[in-house]
């Protein structure tokens, strides 16, 4: 059975108005042509009697603008079908006493991988300063958390995480130039599976173009995109790494 239609519209003075703003620049310089040729812009990507609210130069041919019009288009949020995580919320209380609860502690290790030097995501995540407020997994005593840092080769990443038993790598990816991001991703997967432990360990896989959807397409077990919280992930891999070892406990009664 289909759901009928629930369209939802940008919401400015009241409900469904379709009011928005947009913001872009243009190579020419601020005028009453400019003025024109954005309210033009504005009205080609869907706005209605749009207003130029701003229009300050930018560069030395270039200038920056906002408008404020209404919007024609809408999103029907029924037909919207996401691959969702399916793992609880949980604090960081819980998290530990979860982690207690397997006796040991669960073995992480992450990187940047291939030629990619950008390690604020990973950083945010395993470090112990965290990120928005909360530590990262390096603070959990549920964690042994491994940085190994930026432009780590799948190899060496699976060498280490290997030797470390890890049960959860994790590999943030910011550089996405010609689908690099979808490339090196795939190939440490298949690398794992060649090595013949692939189902041994939990896969994450971060950044800015990540989402659930894709990292499970190339391989992975979960996605993460900007903004995630260390206790999003923490909560994750403790929850994999405890069902993994419920599963295994019953194939040995």
């Amino acid at each position: 059975m289909t759901s009928s239609p629930k369209i939802l519209r940008a919401y400015g003075d009241r409900e469904g108005d379709g009011m928005l703003q947009m913001s872009f620049t243009l190579a020419i310089l601020p005028g009453d042509r400019a003025r024109e040729a954005a309210k033009r812009f504005a009205e080609a990507h869907g706005l209605k009697n749009p207003l130029v609210v701003t229009m300050e130069q930018a560069a030395p041919e270039h200038s920056y603008f906002v408008v404020y019009g209404a919007s024609v288009h809408g999103v029907d949020v029924n037909a919207i079908h996401v691959e969702e995580l399916g793992a609880r919320a949980l604090g960081r209380d819980e998290i530990e006493q979860a982690g207690k609860k397997l006796g040991r502690k669960i073995v992480v290790v992450g990187a940047c991988t291939g030629s990619d030097a950008h390690t604020v995501g990973i950083d945010a995540i395993l470090n112990y300063k965290g990120f928005r407020g909360e530590k990262g997994l390096e603070s959990y005593k549920a964690f042994d958390a491994h940085n190994l840092g930026a432009q780590v080769e799948n190899d060496e990443l699976a060498q280490r995480a290997r030797a470390l038993g890890a049960d959860s790598i994790l590999v943030s990816q910011i550089i996405t130039q010609r689908d690099c991001h979808k490339e090196n991703a795939r190939a440490l997967v298949e690398l794992l599976q060649q090595q013949g432990w692939r189902d041994r360990v939990i896969l994450l896989l971060g950044g800015p173009r990540i989402d659930n959807k894709l990292a499970r397409e190339l391989g992975f077990d979960a996605g993460f995109g900007t903004g995630t919280l260390p206790t999003e992930v923490a909560a994750f891999i403790v929850e994999q790494v405890a069902q993994r070892e419920a599963r295994a406990a019953d194939k040995r009664t």
